[in-house]
Parts: C-alpha cells; sequence; structure tokens
C-alpha cells in the first residue's frame, strides 16, 4: 500500500472554490484578467441580472460570510477505513461513516458529488441543550469525541441557551456550510429531508431557500410523534414536528403511493376497463367562471345531441376543466361518462370525467399521523440492548416508511 503524503492531492477534499472558478472560466472566457476573475467584467455580462441594491431581501446574521467561506475551505482529514469493526466487510454495500459531519461532508464530495438521490438529516433542533457546535477543527477526531460525549476532558462543553444573545446565530452558523455541502452532494433528481421542529422552523426555511432555491422547495411536513407533551408553545401541547423537503432541481417529479382498500372504496363505479369513480368536467371552486378561462367555455354534445354548456349554481356561465381538443381526446379514450339527472323535476345532461384505480397513484399528504411515533422507537431500541437506553430521541424505524414511497430511492 502506496503511503500518502500530505502535499499529495489524495490527502485533501475536492477544492470547490478552485471548481467554481473553472466553471465560470469555461462560460465567460473573458472575465479572466491576468488569472484572476474581474467582476466588473462578469457585472456588465450578466447585465440585469445582477442585484446591486444594497438592501436585498434574505436573511442576514453575523458569520454568514465566514459560514459560507467554511463550506469552501478543503479538508485535510482522511477516512480510515475500520474492517475489523464492520460487518461482511468485503461484500457490504453500505457504508457508515463516524466523524463530524461538516469534514464528512467534504471528504465525500469527490466521490460522491452529483450522485446521493436521496438525503435525511435530523439537526440539532436548538432548544437550548442539544447543541454545541463552535467548529473548531485543529484536532478533528478529538473535538468530535469531544464534542459528542464519548471522552471526558480537553474543550470546554456548553449548551446554547435561550438567554445567548446569539442563540439562532451559532446554529445558523452550524447549519448553512453543511446545508451548502449536501447540496453539492445532491444527483440532479435528488431531494434532501430535514427534521426540525418550532424553534428554528423559519429561519431553516429561508435559508434552505437561500441554498437550494425557493423554487425547488417540495413542502413541510408535519409529523405526530406519538408523545405529545405540554412542552410546546403559549398554551399548545406540542404533538408534532416537521419535515423541510427540497429537490435539487425544480422539476422533480414526487412519486404518489399506491392506494389502500379504504382508499380505494372511493372507485364505486366499474366497466370493461376496470373500477373507477367520475368527477365532474365542469370546473368547480375558485377560478371557475368563464372569465377566468374564455377558452374552456364551449358546448359539447349529449348522447341525445343536446348541446350542453359549463353553468354554475344559478345559471352563471362557467368553465370545463380543459379545452375543447383535450375534451375529444378524453371522449376517444373513453374517459367521459354522460348522466341524466333531474333538476326541478327536469332530466337534464351532465358530463363527468372517470378516473380509473389500476395505475393510479396517491399524492403523500404534507400530515404524517399514522406513525409509531417516538415512544415505539425507545422501546425497540432498549430491547435490542438488554433494557439499556442507548440513545436519546430515536426516530422508530416506520417513521422513515414515507420516503420509501415519495421518492422510491432508499
Amino acid at each position: 500500500m502506496d503511503k500518502i503524503t500530505h502535499d499529495d492531492p489524495l490527502a485533501h477534499s475536492a477544492a470547490l472554490i478552485s471548481e467554481n472558478v473553472e466553471a465560470l472560466k469555461s462560460l465567460f472566457p473573458e472575465i479572466v484578467v491576468e488569472g484572476k476573475i474581474d467582476f466588473e467584467v462578469l457585472r456588465q455580462i450578466l447585465g440585469a441580472q445582477v442585484d446591486e441594491r444594497e438592501e436585498k431581501y434574505g436573511l442576514n446574521w453575523h458569520g454568514k460570510r465566514k459560514a459560507r467561506q467554511l463550506a469552501l475551505t478543503p479538508s485535510t482529514g482522511t477516512l480510515r477505513p475500520c474492517p475489523e469493526e464492520s460487518v461482511d466487510w468485503e461484500t457490504t454495500q453500505n457504508l457508515m461513516i463516524e466523524g463530524d459531519n461538516l469534514e464528512v461532508l467534504k471528504l465525500l464530495q469527490k466521490s460522491y458529488s452529483g450522485k446521493v438521490k436521496l438525503i435525511y438529516i435530523d439537526p440539532p433542533y436548538n432548544t437550548g441543550k442539544d447543541f454545541v457546535y463552535p467548529d473548531n477543527f485543529q484536532d478533528n477526531i478529538k473535538n468530535y469525541l469531544e464534542l459528542t460525549g464519548q471522552v471526558e476532558g480537553g474543550a470546554k462543553i456548553t449548551s446554547n441557551p435561550e438567554s445567548s444573545g446569539r442563540f439562532h446565530t451559532d446554529w445558523l452558523n452550524m447549519m448553512y456550510p453543511r446545508l451548502k455541502l449536501a447540496r453539492n452532494l445532491m444527483s440532479p433528481r435528488g431531494s434532501i429531508f430535514i427534521s426540525i421542529d418550532d424553534n428554528e422552523l423559519a429561519n431553516l426555511k429561508t435559508i434552505c431557500d437561500d441554498v437550494f432555491g425557493p423554487e425547488c422547495y417540495a413542502g413541510c411536513v408535519a409529523r405526530v410523534t406519538g408523545t405529545p407533551t405540554g412542552g410546546g408553545f403559549r398554551s399548545l401541547v406540542n404533538a408534532t414536528d416537521n419535515i423541510l423537503i427540497y429537490l435539487k432541481q425544480p422539476d422533480v417529479e414526487i412519486q404518489g403511493v399506491s392506494f389502500g382498500e379504504d382508499d380505494a372504496a372511493i372507485y364505486d363505479r366499474e366497466d370493461a376497463n376496470g373500477r373507477y369513480l367520475i368527477r365532474s368536467l365542469r370546473r368547480t371552486g375558485g377560478e371557475d367562471r368563464r372569465e377566468d378561462r374564455p377558452s374552456m367555455y364551449y358546448g359539447v354534445s349529449a348522447p341525445d345531441g343536446t348541446v350542453v354548456f359549463p353553468l354554475g349554481p344559478g345559471g352563471y356561465e362557467s368553465r370545463w376543466i380543459c379545452g375543447r381538443d383535450r375534451f375529444e381526446e378524453m371522449t376517444t379514450e373513453g374517459l367521459i361518462e354522460w348522466q341524466q339527472v333531474d333538476r326541478d323535476g327536469k332530466l337534464i345532461w351532465q358530463v363527468y370525467q372517470k378516473f380509473y384505480l389500476e395505475g393510479r397513484l396517491k399524492q403523500p399528504s404534507n400530515l404524517w399521523d399514522d406513525l409509531e411515533g417516538n415512544k415505539k422507537a425507545t422501546r425497540s431500541l432498549k430491547s435490542l440492548f438488554d433494557g439499556e437506553k442507548v440513545f436519546i430521541l430515536p426516530t422508530p424505524i416506520n417513521d422513515t416508511f414515507p420516503l420509501h414511497h415519495i421518492f422510491g430511492m432508499i
């Protein structure tokens, strides 16, 4: 085995700044002057896309610039294999890394940049007791072991009390570079799930908009913890926490889940093509008037030749859910159903669209309330360790189950 020296490129994590500079040079070679980036030329090239206002919308805090630079600073740490502590070392396809997550994220950049389909993180919620991250990496492993309580002595360890004037600032400085590096690892079709409670939800949402882009925000899930307590806010019992979901690209599709038998019960009709339900072809709810979409107001022929127009309650001119061309396509595909209904003693024609059960998926909800909860996780872990409580605040295995269905990537 060849010995790797400190100066060897293999001993350093990816040089993200150099990669960014090279990307700019390839896109805009004219901005390079004597080997450096001329920002004035870059501003001229980008024109109106550069926001030069002194006051801009966004979240700023003391240390944000340093936190951004911290993500770009290469690491000289090394991942050391531990075959003696591993299971099936020669054949396993799994990898567990123990170390400070910022340093590990940097070390993963070379091998996994742009390749990770799904990232789930459960960061400190910043409750005042669960957060200790000074980011002093002069001795990385020692720092990690001390901060996580695996050794005693050395650096002073303190909590992050709410009385601290830097209460939110310290947490933001910890999270920001880690999110920047996590985004680099995500594949073009990748996604990231981040657990958080109300203490830092608003700040996390804002910095994620900064890192991933607001257009890549997929939603915020409310997860029922199964341990409602009086530890909420004011007089409200805190029975949920949250999962923020962001995508690498805004056009990533969120997969639906298969219908259970209870869900399928609404498909109460059947023909040669299978079970189906019907929904009115007329637009209902908001923006349902002719003036909202004039091209979707037109007459269609009922089975007896009667021309039917979309009319709302009281007779106002409404609109269909689609244009005429799409209506003709659905008719050809057998997705249109006509019925006569009694209205004030007179039979009139109503037109509906068919939705078949087979192959249909249900879009996931932003409320996950059918989970086992945290108590189940605590009991399960204690049963594995002879009744000893080894980990605090564990997440139950089945609580990650919705992630399997949403992206099918685990």
